[in-house]
């Protein structure tokens, strides 16, 4: 059941403030607050919520401002709770009407937090920063006209939407791929093997009781631990020995899952099994993997179709980068789009390795459903640059910044300064993907998206999502904070003669003269 009030009406002069000292309106939480578009973002957050039924739920504000603290921090879940409940900012920030010392939830609702915030939740948080940012801006940006909004979003079906052909194009489209690597051990084949034996000696454990056999199964889990180390234990064991030790530790999961099958005669199909649900579910998960083993083990490969990495998250897969350090990840990989302004979109997020040059297409026009027009330009890798897709940005009046295919023209005397003023640009319009590399790096190194603990598929969904997310909030803060209040003091014209004289005086290396400029607003 919904509960929900304007979040327009909280003021920073009514917050109950109980101390003496006076409260900072130029904190940072103050700040953000007072930029993000609550109310669109409550209305994203409760659109799959039922109005009547159910227990009444937490304030929106409280929910996702919660979600924004926990991320912006790199916070763990009873941190984030310990953090709300010591700052009086922090309690500000999430909607509290004043300074109290209770806990604002338990930690535990940040779970269900993420099985509720799915991709549908953030498409509309992601809309209304968009809108807030285009509104903060001092120019805005072209908009469709009202007919063309009259037939509803653009497909995104690999350009099945026609855009007129006098329709203004305008910004910069930038393209980039990514792999956001989960919090799991690195996996070998000796260790899932082991971690499968060990799950299942604990479910002959559970369900041995149960039954009426005089005898405990034998599953020499003394010896089979003793020969696991003996090989994980040497630094650098050799290919006879490793080969040896799967072997043996095949043939003990083999034994123990027999085990398993005849004890599970004793609770026929439809009754309930006496194992706990995170049990059950590995014992769902080894048999799959001892397939996938025992294939690769008689083949003597080492790849196989959807190979399991991690018996408790399945769902991650092996995804070869090619990268010096990291050849091989384990996450989700991301289709993320980047806007002039720097806003980031996740477009696609898959499990499984896929071509990002494919999505393209739906890229660009997922671009005009946000913004209402199509790019101007498309930046992107060599990757993107496929016939298909320069086909296809032709037929929408876009250019690819991008090598042109085929062999190189023969330089002349009559093309050669035209040759190299092209490479030039090319060069530079290559210069201009760093952001998106940056934004990346932004992620990972500073909101920790190189290492997603969530457990669940759709929790480490929310979770990528949310980073994005606080990290689109920090260029919403920039744009509302510097750009309109710069454009209320000072005209463009009068930067740009600023720098115009600064760059030119760089340029002859000239000593540089600093003299006062008398501003006046026009």
């Amino acid at each position: 059941m919904i509960r929900y009030c304007s979040h327009r009406q909280l003021s920073f002069a009514e917050f109950d403030w109980p101390f003496q000292t006076q409260f900072d309106e130029n904190n940072r939480w103050v700040k953000l607050s007072a930029c993000i578009p609550w109310d669109e973002l409550a209305a994203g957050y409760y659109q799959g919520l039922s109005e009547s039924q159910g227990r009444p739920t937490k304030d929106a504000r409280l929910v996702i401002g919660a979600v924004i603290i926990k991320h912006k921090l790199c916070l763990s879940d009873r941190e984030t709770v310990a953090q709300i409940q010591e700052n009086p900012y922090l309690q500000y920030f999430v909607g509290l009407p004043g300074y109290q010392m209770e806990a604002p939830f338990v930690p535990s609702l940040f779970v269900e937090i993420r099985k509720r915030m799915g991709q549908s939740v953030f498409d509309v948080f992601q809309g209304a920063i968009i809108d807030a940012v285009e509104s903060a801006k001092p120019k805005q940006k072209a908009k469709t006209t009202p007919d063309d909004k009259d037939d509803g979003p653009p497909s995104t079906s690999g350009g099945c939407s026609e855009a007129p052909a006098d329709e203004e194009r305008q910004g910069k489209l930038i393209l980039d791929a990514t792999v956001t690597p989960q919090a799991i051990r690195y996996p070998t084949d000796l260790s899932l093997l082991n971690e499968a034996r060990e799950f299942s000696e604990q479910i002959i454990d559970r369900l041995y009781p149960k039954t009426d056999w005089k005898k405990k199964p034998r599953t020499y889990r003394v010896k089979a631990r003793k020969d696991y180390l003996a090989i994980a234990k040497q630094k650098r064991p050799a290919g006879k020995p490793w080969r040896r030790g799967i072997k043996q530790q095949l043939q003990y999961l083999r034994r123990n899952l027999g085990h398993i099958e005849r004890l599970l005669e004793y609770w026929p199909e439809g009754t309930p099994v006496p194992l706990s649900r995170w049990l059950m579910y590995r014992y769902w998960v080894i048999p799959h993997l001892y397939q996938q083993q025992q294939e690769m083990y008689r083949t003597k490969s080492r790849r196989c179709a959807d190979r399991i990495v991690s018996i408790s998250q399945p769902y991650v897969r092996p995804i070869i980068r090619g990268k010096l350090d990291k050849p091989v990840e384990f996450g989700a990989k991301l289709s993320v789009s980047l806007s002039g302004e720097g806003l980031a979109c996740v477009d696609h997020l898959r499990w499984d390795a896929f071509h990002e040059g494919h999505d393209l297409a739906s890229q660009v026009e997922a671009y005009r459903a946000r913004y209402g027009i199509y790019p101007e330009v498309v930046l992107g890798d060599p990757l993107y640059g496929t016939r298909d897709n320069r086909r296809y940005l032709k037929g929408k009046g876009i250019r690819f910044a991008g090598k042109p295919l085929g062999r190189p023209k023969q330089v002349t005397e009559a093309n050669q300064m035209a040759l190299k003023e092209e490479k030039a640009r090319r060069r530079e319009e290559y210069l201009q993907r760093i952001p998106i590399e940056g934004k990346f790096g932004q992620g990972k190194n500073g909101y920790r998206l190189n290492y997603i603990r969530a457990k669940r598929a759709d929790t480490s969904v929310a979770w990528i999502n949310s980073i994005f997310l606080v990290m689109n909030l920090l260029i919403l803060l920039r744009v509302f904070f510097t750009l309109c209040k710069t454009a209320a003091v000072l005209p463009i014209s009068t930067f740009e003669v600023i720098w115009d004289r600064i760059s030119r005086q760089w340029k002859a290396r000239k000593p540089f003269e600093f003299r006062t400029y008398e501003i006046v607003a026009s």
